[in-house]
């Protein structure tokens, strides 16, 4: 059985009204990327205390910490960035989660990522490090810009590294606005990697998101695979129905239970039992 979960701050900056929305739709599980518009990582002692207040009170899990880890250009400080890494697995720790999403680092405009090859391998694999010491597993999203952007690159950072502390989530949009055919283009290369999926869709054409199932994302396509092949794991909503911005994104209520509603009718479809 297939576990939902989701980036509930896409549904309110509120994480009362997160979790509010999330009884609703009767999932069990959120992404915890931020509460207040303040991003889980900067969170203080405080406001970590009434965060787990607000969860344990909706018999609320973490799925994984939603960070920014990665979302820096090669040339801003990578020790303090480290750091942060550190500080992400005791957040981790705190909530119960086994995962942290982290990237492979923003490009500077008119680069060659594969100039920068060394130093992302150097820096992912400090990351997996990091992430070995702790006890957690961090998952590298296909991010745009960033040099794991294309299946390529994916699978170079994954098996460069070599680390079971690092594996693969999968997002279908952020492939396609990168020119990618997610199931046919990028499947085989990172199904030995995947352990975590993120829902969202987008078009070919201008790259704009929308609701899983509706662009050229091929999650139907990816679902049913995903199913023969026995894969048991996270599904985490990050619909991006309403704006989209380097460090996340926003839909409302209303567009969040529009996504949560798009992708169940698929594994209804497909006759996959969620929870």
């Amino acid at each position: 059985m297939w576990t939902l979960s989701g980036f509930s701050d896409e549904i309110s900056p509120d994480l009362q009204e997160q979790a509010t929305l999330l009884d609703e739709l009767g999932l069990s599980h959120l992404e915890l990327r931020s509460a207040g518009d303040i991003n889980v990582l900067d969170l203080d002692a405080d406001q970590l205390a009434q965060a787990e207040k607000v969860l344990d009170a909706h018999g609320l899990r973490v799925s994984s910490i939603g960070s920014p880890i990665g979302k820096i250009s090669l040339d801003e400080d990578f020790d303090a960035h480290l750091d942060r890494a550190r500080h992400a697995v005791g957040v981790a720790h705190r909530f119960g989660a086994r995962y942290i999403r982290v990237f492979s680092f923003f490009m500077r405009p008119g680069s060659d990522p594969d100039d920068a090859r060394d130093e992302v391998l150097r820096r992912m694999r400090a990351l997996a490090d990091v992430a070995e010491q702790g006890g957690v597993v961090m998952l590298h999203e296909n991010e745009k810009q960033i040099y794991g952007d294309i299946p390529r690159r994916c699978v170079d950072v994954l098996e460069s590294v070599g680390s079971p502390n690092l594996r693969a989530a999968w997002d279908a949009a952020n492939f396609v606005q990168v020119g990618v055919r997610p199931f046919t283009e990028a499947y085989g290369a990172l199904r030995p990697h995947l352990e975590y999926v993120q829902i969202k869709d987008a078009h070919r054409a201008d790259g704009e998101v929308c609701a899983a199932g509706r662009g050229d994302g091929e999650v139907v396509q990816t679902v049913r695979a995903l199913r023969e092949d026995g894969f048991d794991g996270f599904f985490s909503l990050e619909p991006h129905l309403s704006r989209a911005h380097d460090l996340g994104g926003f839909s409302g209520p209303e567009l969040f239970t529009e996504a949560w509603t798009a992708f169940t009718e698929i594994l209804k479809s497909e006759g996959i039992e969620y929870r």
